[in-house]
């Protein structure tokens, strides 16, 4: 687990009182890193044509089968990856939905990800790969408190 994750633009110390944590959230640079994609996105879409399928075109991530810190999210376009039943949306970052596998929500059950940005080499199947930069995994155990809201 992480011993000092990334700084998170989300207050991690939420008030637990009424409202459940977020399962995924994404640092300053994440998300800096976010908006840029969906920019270059937009503008390579928009050029491609005019009578565009919306949904096809947006940015997702799908985190299947990494289980640890450093795992590599991949950052892809929805019609280019498959979802199956079995993809769970587990939140939204910088308007990029954020899937997990059902298989592994049992794994992340008590711990929030926190997604960052580096510079580096990512995956070649990710969208900023090429980009100087990569997106990375780290977590966050959920206090006993935050566990009970989200069992709500």
């Amino acid at each position: 687990m992480a011993q000092n994750p990334p700084k998170s633009n989300q207050n991690l110390n939420q008030d637990s009182s009424q409202t459940p944590p977020k399962r995924v959230i994404a640092t300053q640079e994440a998300l800096a890193l976010i908006s840029r994609l969906i920019q270059k996105n937009n503008q390579e879409h928009n050029q491609e044509t005019k009578n565009s399928d919306k949904q096809s075109s947006q940015i997702i991530f799908v985190q299947s089968g990494g289980c640890c810190e450093g795992s590599v999210p991949i950052c892809t376009l929805r019609g280019d990856f498959a979802l199956g039943e079995a993809d769970i949306l587990i939140g939204n970052i910088g308007g990029a939905g954020f899937y997990l596998h059902q298989s592994m929500l049992e794994y992340y059950k008590s711990t929030q990800l926190i997604i960052d940005a580096k510079e580096g080499f990512g995956s070649e199947y990710s969208l900023e790969y090429g980009s100087g930069w990569k997106f990375e995994l780290s977590l966050r155990l959920f206090s006993d408190e935050e566990i009970a809201l989200l069992e709500r």
